[in-house]
């Protein structure tokens, strides 16, 4: 695939937004949309209008044992009203672990708790992109 992936970590308040560089090899963060004040299908039309977008992830809430509860219920109404608005394919990634991960990261980064907040939400949607990137990257080698 020749294209930059879009990684989403939705969540009530924000969700997180990644990016990947041309060949679909590395996630980056880009920012969070508040979902309070931003029209998250607008916004997301600009995004991958910007960034030249061929496919977006989002991030999918599986619970330990492997089943989906309400959150991923969300998840997958969140990614159908994104396929809606963008026009592009969406295909869903387990999230588990990001958010911890990201926290982890700024903590050990020194990163102060007011500013981990801002930052937390597109870090964790990077996570979850570099995650989906890599697995794809296997799958592809394995054929």
């Amino acid at each position: 695939m020749i294209g930059r992936v879009i990684g989403l970590d939705p969540g009530e308040r924000r969700i997180g937004v990644a990016v990947s560089d041309p060949t679909g090899t590395i996630a980056s963060p880009d920012r969070y949309i508040d979902t309070r004040t931003e029209s998250v299908g607008v916004v997301l039309q600009e995004i991958c209008a910007e960034r030249q977008a061929a496919l977006i992830v989002v991030g999918l809430p599986i619970s330990l044992d492997g089943s989906e509860g309400p959150s991923a219920a969300r998840a997958r109404e969140f990614g159908a009203s994104v396929a809606e608005a963008t026009g592009l394919d969406v295909v869903f990634h387990d999230e588990r672990f990001t958010s911890h991960t990201a926290e982890a990261a700024l903590i050990a980064g020194g990163v102060r708790r007011k500013a981990r907040k801002e930052k937390r939400d597109q870090i964790a949607a990077a996570v979850m992109l570099q995650s989906y990137l890599d697995r794809r990257k296997n799958d592809e080698d394995r054929q």
